[in-house]
């Protein structure tokens, strides 16, 4: 049985918040860990009225140093302090990241009472930036019109299923089971190794989810996307635009569908909308268009991966 992989869209207008849509922001919940994935304004005030406990969030990924993507990190550190935090924040984002928000806790004179570990993104190139026995971060490098990463967090295992039978049999000790999921073999009291093989069962494919941010239409990225089972993808833009959306570095729907298309993945969701367009359906068509399985990202919506 899969655990939780669950994706919550907070936010998913470009440059300002309308009147319906906030900047972009979203929750990710994998193998009971929480991170979120950029924080423009009003993330907090969405965790709070989606019911979302922000201290329950551990790592923080920063895309880039546009506003709409990190404004409302300082006042969520701030909230995370002020509730009494004490536990390490991770922080993954550009080089950057750190001394702004330095500068803004030492001029604010604001008091943390917690460690906060940054990790900074090269957005030159991929790698994977922070992984354990449960799960992997990995950096995809975008072209925009400043530094830029997207992120894609997978599974790692991939974890198998036990064969009851055969361990009840075999009399397999109660403290052996999680190990034989994540492909330990089994030492028996007298010394001598029981296979893995011989007690568990094929399991559930790793699941991975790719977030990309702002971006020009770029192929080169869909090696780093490839197959997995939900990708996110800016469609700030409907196509007629195509050439406004080049001149600022982003991506049209239609162009994001072409992405999802080529890269073979389970499903898309768009967003990142400019604030020109009310209504969404048609930045959906679109997309669907090139790529049938795609839905858009609206505030609240939870989507498993």
């Amino acid at each position: 049985m899969h655990r939780s992989f669950e994706v919550t869209v907070l936010g998913t207008s470009s440059a300002a918040p309308t009147k319906t849509r906030y900047p972009s922001s979203q929750l990710v919940r994998l193998e009971g860990d929480y991170f979120l994935i950029d924080c423009g304004e009003g993330s907090q005030h969405q965790l709070v009225r989606l019911g979302l406990r922000m201290q329950r969030i551990k790592y923080i990924l920063i895309s880039h140093l546009h506003g709409d993507h990190f404004y409302g990190l300082p006042g969520l550190v701030s909230s995370m302090a002020l509730f009494g935090r004490a536990e390490k924040l991770t922080i993954i984002g550009p080089a950057a990241l750190k001394g702004l928000l330095d500068t803004i806790i030492q001029m604010t004179e604001s008091r943390i009472p917690f460690e906060i570990e940054y990790i900074t993104t090269n957005p030159e190139k991929a790698e994977t930036v922070l992984a354990n026995r449960k799960w992997s971060i990995s950096t995809v490098p975008l072209k925009h019109r400043i530094p830029c990463t997207g992120f894609v967090l997978k599974e790692q295992g991939p974890e198998l299923r036990l064969n009851a039978k055969v361990c009840e049999s075999m009399g397999v000790p109660l403290e052996w089971y999680e190990p034989l999921k994540w492909g330990d073999d089994w030492q028996k009291e007298d010394g001598s190794i029981i296979p893995n093989a011989m007690l568990t069962l094929p399991g559930n494919p790793n699941r991975s989810y790719a977030y990309i941010s702002d971006t020009i239409y770029d192929e080169s990225i869909i090696s780093h996307i490839q197959g997995c089972n939900l990708l996110y993808h800016e469609a700030t833009f409907l196509h007629n635009l195509q050439e406004r959306a080049s001149e600022t570095h982003h991506t049209t729907s239609k162009q994001a569908g072409q992405i999802a298309a080529q890269a073979k993945v389970g499903k898309l969701m768009i967003g990142h909308f400019s604030s020109r367009y009310q209504q969404t359906d048609d930045l959906l068509l679109e997309a669907q268009e090139e790529f049938t399985d795609t839905l858009l990202a609206l505030e609240g919506l939870t989507v498993s991966v």
